[in-house]
């Protein structure tokens, strides 16, 4: 665990800083990308439903 000494007025009402949220970012287009490789079927839209690949 890090610990920052200086006061951040940038926090939530319990007092924490998410940083989860920068790690999601590549997580559809990872999704995205394995479907393909699965599939062979390229999705650009989300959410990737079933419907959407049997189409």
């Amino acid at each position: 665990m890090i610990l920052v000494p200086e006061m951040d007025a940038i926090i939530n009402l319990l007092g924490i800083k998410g940083v989860g949220e920068v790690a999601n970012v590549g997580t559809s287009a990872a999704i995205a990308n394995a479907v393909y490789h699965a599939t062979g079927k390229r999705i650009r839209k989300l959410p990737i439903r079933i419907e959407t690949l049997l189409d």
